[in-house]
């Protein structure tokens, strides 16, 4: 990867990050409405997958879906009014922060509701010989939901152009996933005979690597993978409803995507990230402020 390139996707993750940790500020400022959930620590993933694809491939996310926005459409604006409930939001001020809708982007806040519709435009796009692929993220926590494998099953038998994207972030909403999830996540899809793939969701180039060779191969033989990128939620599972320990969340700050970097960078690239990102998420908060709200109308 070049310094360049490096440069880039930094600044991407660092953009989800601030705009993240504005968003659980606001909250508690009485500032948003409804719920959220935010992907601080998994920005490798969303920033490493989302740049392996073409912009004619479809996604499909789920609850903790503003990183995967962000990294596609790098819209801190439209987003942050969308959360503010403005009608210049990305929908209006309608859809909040889980119903999410942009060109060939879905999200759904309904724990594997998407995997389905992910499974169906897959479909269509196989029907049709665009090339094109689906991808859709979902988390281990809800490898509990039964539709899940009925969509593996399918996948397998109708040979969809389809990546699931596991974001294995090591809890279900409180519960530790070891708690709660038995056998191999990976080995699940396998026992579909799906390709399977696994690595670091933390480290960027290994993200980067993987996506790569996993999107190529959907691509090129038109068959599912089931990818498996092990992370950390180093952020609470919905605002405040964090109650783990702090000993082990110390520990797992030291792999934070972001740190792992710093290593690569200059001090004035990282400088220059931040301020960046800072003045950004700051003018989307003030453009969502001065925007009106929705009418009845809309």
């Amino acid at each position: 990867m070049s310094p360049e390139t490096l440069a880039l996707l930094h600044a991407r993750m660092v953009l989800i990050r601030t705009f993240e940790e504005s968003v659980l500020t606001l909250f508690s400022q009485g500032e948003l409405f409804g719920t959220t959930h935010t992907c601080i620590g998994q920005e490798a993933i969303a920033v490493g997958v989302l740049s392996q694809i073409t912009r004619d491939d479809i996604v499909f996310s789920n609850h903790r879906c503003h990183g995967h926005y962000l990294a596609l459409f790098d819209d801190p604006v439209g987003l942050m009014a969308e959360l503010m409930g403005r009608a210049t939001g990305l929908c209006g001020g309608l859809g909040g922060s889980q119903h999410l809708y942009r060109e060939n982007f879905f999200t759904n806040g309904v724990q594997g509701g998407i995997v389905p519709c992910a499974a169906g435009m897959a479909l269509a796009e196989k029907f049709k010989k665009t090339g094109r692929i689906a991808v859709v993220f979902i988390g281990d926590g809800t490898l509990g939901q039964g539709v899940i494998y009925e969509t593996l099953n399918l996948a397998a038998l109708w040979q969809l152009p389809l990546l699931f994207v596991v974001e294995a972030n090591g809890f279900a909403q409180s519960t530790p996933t070891a708690l709660q999830l038995a056998g191999s996540i990976t080995q699940r899809a396998a026992a579909f005979s799906l390709r399977t793939a696994e690595g670091d969701g933390n480290d960027l180039a290994s993200v980067l690597t993987i996506a790569a060779e996993t999107v190529a191969y959907v691509r090129r033989e038109t068959k599912p993978c089931w990818l498996v990128l092990n992370t950390y939620r180093l952020g609470p599972h919905s605002k405040g409803d964090d109650h783990r320990p702090p000993a082990e969340l110390a520990t797992a700050r030291i792999r934070d995507p972001l740190l792992l970097l710093h290593a690569e960078l200059s001090a004035a690239t990282l400088v220059a990230a931040a301020l960046s990102a800072r003045s950004r998420i700051d003018a989307a908060i003030a453009a969502a402020r001065a925007a009106p709200f929705p009418t009845a109308a809309a």
